[in-house]
């Protein structure tokens, strides 16, 4: 199998090798990997080879806002192994500042890269996140979709924080499971706090944060078309589906961040 049928969302233009994850968008302070869907796939690879635990977060306007209003959100943002721009705004504010390749990296789709990677690499996965029967749904739902693909586990966590002797369970499982990749499907920042938390203790090489990941591929949110992703319309979408969890989400972020992220645009690029 070629590294193009690995892609799912489709062949961006590659991002030169020497602009690698040391590479990022200064997007009001948060620390946006300048990647596309290829790039983003080929440096998890190396991540997971290397074996060093590290953590990926998914980076949109709702993380970049909650992140203004949380100083540790952001500290934990900007230590991650990668902050994927996934949402067109982190794309477009990377534009601005130079890095033309830069492209948007979807979860659900850098979810299934990673999974077609995963089937031909031999690497195992395994499920944390979403409500009851949830993972199990995921598990079977990615490997009809990506055969050869080795879920070797899932824990539906409560919600709220696990106690001590759920911590316990959690890291027994994900021992025995031994898995290359954890992929956590919270919501952001929960999910991002929760990695931070725990990436050194579960000592898997990879936990990727991939959101309503879970809920696109099981089917309880519907995509949209490509043409609303690229216009930046897949918030209107969502919240035409969720109007009662989001709304306060998109109505109030949104334009609180193009009127901070102009404001940034008017001054001089900082070093973070």
């Amino acid at each position: 199998m070629e590294r193009s049928e690995v892609l799912s969302a489709g062949r961006e233009p590659s991002i030169p090798a020497s602009r690698s994850v040391q590479q990022y968008a200064d997007v009001l302070g948060i620390k946006v990997s300048a990647v596309n869907m290829e790039l983003a796939v080929s440096l998890a690879e190396k991540w997971i080879d290397a074996g060093n635990p590290g953590y990926v977060c998914l980076c949109g306007v709702h993380g970049v806002m909650e992140a203004q209003r949380d100083p540790a959100l952001r500290h934990i943002m900007n230590r991650a192994a990668l902050n994927l721009p996934d949402g067109m705004p982190m794309s477009w504010v990377g534009w601005f500042q130079g890095f033309f390749a830069m492209d948007r990296v979807f979860g659900p789709d850098f979810m299934t890269a990673l999974c077609r990677l995963s089937a031909l690499r031999g690497y195992r996965n395994f499920l944390y996140g979403g409500g009851p029967g949830v993972a199990a749904r995921l598990g079977e739902a990615l490997q009809r979709k990506v055969p050869g693909l080795e879920i070797v586990g899932a824990y539906t966590p409560p919600f709220r924080p696990l106690c001590p002797e759920e911590e316990e369970d959690l890291f027994a499982q994900v021992a025995r499971a031994r898995p290359h990749i954890l992929w956590v499907g919270l919501s952001t920042p929960k999910q991002d706090r929760f990695m931070a938390q725990y990436v050194d203790r579960l000592q898997v090489p990879l936990l990727a944060g991939v959101g309503a990941a879970f809920d696109f591929h099981t089917g309880r949110i519907r995509d949209c078309p490509g043409w609303v992703k690229r216009a930046g319309l897949q918030w209107a979408h969502r919240l035409m589906q969720e109007p009662r969890r989001l709304s306060k989400r998109y109505l109030v972020n949104n334009p609180a961040f193009l009127w901070h992220i102009t404001l940034q645009m008017l001054r001089p690029r900082r070093e973070l």
